[in-house]
């Protein structure tokens, strides 16, 4: 994973350095590329995944298994139409759960489970009022075209305090906790900064694009790739583009379809994140499923 993190560190700055030579208009259009690509293909696996973990002694059957991640789909579908703004909500909190066990999980060792889950739900949220509050105009319209709700920038400012401030408390209860946490904690604060400078200075798209790939779907792509067929491999990995393809294909044409319909309206936006929450709610699950089942078979 640390040569994972490595490439995603260097990616970043390139692709900051791309900030710097095009315009927004190019950096969206960058983004979508990148977020079509490695973004939803790092989710489309996902009935691979389900199968791959309920071969595992203990697990429900696969059918099972499946008819709940379908379900989960189409009630996150029916919430984002009936209830926009719980939907939204429920999207920010899933979607931050995800993307601090998929950072932090292989870091937070001796560490009990609801300690470790209040922590990745911390750092998430961190990380996305970070991406608000530096881009306050972009999120603010987004969310008012999703939910009708007006946020103000105060608010956004204020959700970022208070998760910088938690995300402080449970840094300090790490160290306290181990000594070995401090390089860990004081490494994660310089990739902040880095994420502060790329938040500032990108367009919200690109901006989510470069956090969205190089920091959480190409390490999951790693993770997965391992968990499914025993190690990571080149030969292993353009295996998992095969099983995914029919997925991502079908994911990749409805959202065009979407685009071209839509593509000079901030509605399309609303809908495009919708479509990305309505996937991370069973993602998110199956995800979470996975590291669990990790660490029951290194128990053995």
């Amino acid at each position: 994973m640390k040569k994972i993190r490595d490439i995603s560190i260097i990616a970043s700055f390139a692709a900051l350095w791309i900030t710097s030579l095009f315009s927004g208009d190019f950096e969206t259009l960058a983004g979508f590329i990148l977020i079509f690509s490695f973004g939803i293909l790092h989710g489309s696996n996902d009935i691979l995944l389900v199968d791959a973990i309920s071969q595992s002694e203990n697990r429900p059957p696969f059918s099972k298994v499946l008819l709940i991640y379908v379900l989960t789909i189409g009630l996150a579908v029916i919430t984002f139409y009936y209830l926009p703004i719980l939907a939204l909500i429920l999207f920010i909190l899933f979607s931050a759960f995800h993307f601090g066990e998929q950072h932090w999980e292989y870091q937070l060792v001796g560490i009990p489970d609801k300690i470790s889950f209040l922590f990745y739900l911390v750092y998430g949220l961190l990380i996305l009022t970070l991406l608000f509050v530096l881009n306050p105009n972009e999120v603010i319209e987004v969310i008012y075209a999703i939910s009708n709700f007006y946020l103000t920038p105060e608010q956004l400012s204020y959700a970022f305090v208070l998760n910088l401030g938690l995300f402080s408390i449970f840094c300090i209860k790490l160290i306290l906790h181990s000594r070995n946490y401090s390089k860990i904690i004081l490494k994660e604060i310089l990739l902040l900064l880095i994420l502060v400078i790329i938040f500032k200075v990108s367009t919200l798209i690109w901006a989510f694009a470069i956090y969205f790939i190089f920091w959480h779907s190409i390490p999951s792509l790693y993770q997965q790739v391992s968990f499914i067929y025993g190690k990571f491999t080149p030969s292993k990995f353009l295996k998992y583009c095969k099983n995914a393809f029919p997925y991502w294909s079908i994911s990749i044409i409805g959202i065009s379809f979407v685009y071209f319909l839509l593509k000079d309206s901030t509605i399309f936006y609303a809908i495009f994140f919708s479509f990305i929450a309505a996937v991370t709610f069973p993602h998110a699950l199956v995800i979470n499923k996975m590291f669990q089942n990790k660490k029951t078979r290194s128990n053995r």
